[in-house]
C-alpha cells in the first residue's frame, strides 16, 4: 500500500514540476494575474464556473477573493455561478443544463468582467457556452483545463492547460494555480 501512496504523490509532484519548467504556463499565469488586477481596479467582477469537482474549485477560488487569502482586507467581487440552486435547477429544467452559466452571465456580467471556466477535459458544454457568451458580452476569459485544452481552448483568452490527462492530478494543479493567482492578485491589489 505504501508503494501506491508514494506513486500517487510522485505523479502529483511530476505534474507540478512540468508546470514549473514550462515558461508558457508561467507566463499565462502572470497574464491572468494582470488581467484580473486590471478588471478589479476598474470596478469589474470575477465569475467562476465548473461542474462537479471543478464547481467545488470554482466556489473555493471565488471564496478566496471575497473572503481573504493571506491579508485581512476588504472583499473583492467574485462569484461562483452555480451557488443559487433555485436558479440552477429552474434553468436546467426549463431550458437546458448547457444554458445555466451563459444565461446567468447575460443577466449579471458587464464588459471588462472576467470569467474563469474550470474543466479537466476542457469539453464541458455549459462552460463552452458560457465562454462564448462572455466573449459576446466583452468579458475576458480564462480557462483551467487538462493537457490539450479541449474545445475550451478555442474560446479562451488565457488557457491554463495542465500537462496531464489524469483528472485528480489536473484538479490538484488547478487549485495550485488558482492559489498562486489569488495570492498575487491580493498582494498587488492591496500593496498601496
Amino acid at each position: 500500500m505504501s508503494n501506491q501512496i508514494e506513486t500517487i504523490i510522485r505523479e502529483s509532484i511530476s505534474v507540478k514540476n512540468q508546470i514549473l519548467e514550462d515558461p508558457k504556463i508561467i507566463n499565462i499565469i502572470g497574464q491572468s494575474v494582470s488581467i484580473i488586477l486590471e478588471a478589479l481596479k476598474n470596478g469589474n467582477k470575477l465569475y467562476f464556473c465548473g461542474n462537479g469537482g471543478s464547481a467545488a474549485d470554482a466556489q473555493h477560488l471565488a471564496a478566496e477573493f471575497t473572503g481573504r487569502f493571506y491579508l485581512d482586507r476588504k472583499a473583492l467581487p467574485a462569484e461562483a455561478l452555480h451557488c443559487n440552486t433555485s436558479y440552477l435547477t429552474a434553468v436546467a429544467n426549463d431550458y437546458s443544463f448547457e444554458d445555466v452559466y451563459s444565461r446567468l452571465l447575460e443577466g449579471l456580467s458587464k464588459p471588462g468582467d472576467v470569467l474563469i471556466g474550470i474543466s479537466t477535459s476542457g469539453n464541458s458544454k455549459n462552460i463552452i457556452k458560457a465562454l462564448h457568451t462572455a466573449k459576446l458580452n466583452g468579458l475576458h476569459t480564462i480557462s483551467f483545463t487538462g493537457l490539450n485544452g479541449g474545445l475550451m481552448k478555442n474560446h479562451s483568452d488565457y488557457l491554463l492547460n495542465i500537462p496531464s490527462e489524469n483528472t485528480p492530478r489536473i484538479q490538484e494543479c488547478h487549485i495550485l494555480v488558482g492559489h498562486i493567482i489569488c495570492q498575487m492578485v491580493e498582494e498587488q491589489f492591496f500593496q498601496s
